[in-house]
């Protein structure tokens, strides 16, 4: 389901996760073994929920999806303005929001998506599917199942007496919304007909944001 370098580029996100989490304690001096143990399983938890719930849902759309760190390759509208190479934002972004915040803002946006359609997918292009081609809705709804999936993870998580991964949970849910560059609320808010979807998701996820912030 995950290809080798995709896995190392999950695990290159996770470790970023751990350290947007714990750079606080870090700053405070209350780092210790149980603090990073905690905040790895939970990171790799929180991160592999979303995205099993995304390769699941692509698998349905008979399609597959290939997990990257979150890259910005333009800096303009014309065709001329754009990087060399991509700017890794999905590392350096949450590393310079937390040193600049020390660690009160958790920036938690590290991953985009690519989507290319199975085998089978294009064999019924003529059947079921017109074009054999993703839709803006498909994708869509491919990144929605992410922030769905970590929303129940966090109701499962509060209830099951781990605050902390609830909490956490429900801000990369919230970071998953955010419609900017090729991050996955990019893909909600800008395909047809799932705008009332990201509307309707950022609802529900401001609403769990107030209660993150009242856990003890």
């Amino acid at each position: 389901m995950f290809k080798f370098k995709e896995l190392l580029k999950i695990v290159l996100g996770i470790i970023m996760l751990v350290f947007v989490i714990n750079i606080n304690n870090l700053f405070q001096s209350q780092i210790s073994q149980t603090l990073l143990i905690t905040a790895l399983i939970s990171a790799t938890i929180i991160v592999f929920i979303n995205l099993f719930a995304k390769k699941i849902t692509a698998y349905s759309y008979h399609s597959n999806i290939e997990v990257s760190i979150w890259n910005i390759e333009r800096y303009g509208l014309s065709e001329g303005q754009h990087f060399k190479k991509p700017i890794p934002a999905g590392i350096i972004i949450p590393f310079i929001i937390s040193l600049l915040s020390y660690g009160y803002f958790m920036w938690m946006a590290l991953f985009e998506f690519d989507v290319n359609p199975s085998s089978s997918r294009t064999s019924r292009k003529h059947d079921i599917y017109k074009f054999s081609e993703m839709t803006d809705f498909d994708i869509g709804m491919i990144a929605a199942a992410g922030v769905i999936a970590n929303l129940i993870a966090a109701i499962i998580g509060y209830i099951l007496g781990f605050p902390d991964f609830a909490r956490w949970s429900i801000y990369f849910a919230a970071f998953s919304l955010v419609p900017i560059s090729k991050l996955d609320g990019t893909k909600i808010f800008f395909a047809t007909r799932n705008l009332v979807l990201w509307i309707i998701l950022s609802v529900i996820t401001l609403i769990a944001l107030g209660y993150a912030f009242l856990m003890p």
